[in-house]
């Protein structure tokens, strides 16, 4: 393992790579073929840390797929953005972005995240989709207390 960092900005459709050692930038599909090609751009010699910013739905499967794989690190956008404003990079773009987290990476020599249990993803979804469920009963609920209450 170097200690290199790695930026990677993630969108819907796409995965913005910065490698830090050698500037080089590097653009992947946000897929599991895209992760495959980022994979072997990373090469054999895995990097200290893969410093990415969680993107509502868009990074779930990007973790999921690399989380064994890579030395992955999550930061707050926020810290992100501070950090980049610090350095007088006002500029805001994928590239620009993932550069900014490769640096970030570096600067605060950030160690990787334990990588999350498999399962855990899964978990959050149906916690998510059983809360969306308690919410929908007791609106129904609400709605047919009213209408009893009205026709009495």
């Amino acid at each position: 393992m170097t200690d290199d960092s790695i930026g990677i900005d993630i969108s819907k459709d796409k995965l913005d790579c910065h490698r830090l050692s050698d500037g080089e930038f590097a653009q992947f599909p946000n897929s599991k073929p895209g992760f495959q090609k980022l994979r072997r751009w990373i090469g054999p010699e895995l990097p200290a840390r893969v410093v990415y910013e969680p993107t509502g739905p868009y990074h779930g499967a990007f973790e999921a797929a690399l989380a064994d794989h890579l030395p992955l690190v999550k930061v707050n956008p926020k810290h992100a953005r501070r950090f980049a404003e610090s350095k007088g990079q006002l500029a805001k773009t994928d590239r620009a972005d993932a550069r900014v987290l490769a640096q970030i990476g570096a600067a605060h020599g950030l160690e990787p995240d334990a990588p999350v249990a498999k399962d855990r993803p899964i978990l959050r979804e149906l916690q998510a989709a059983r809360a969306a469920l308690i919410k929908d009963k007791v609106r129904l609920q609400n709605q047919l207390d009213r209408q009893q209450q009205n026709l009495t």
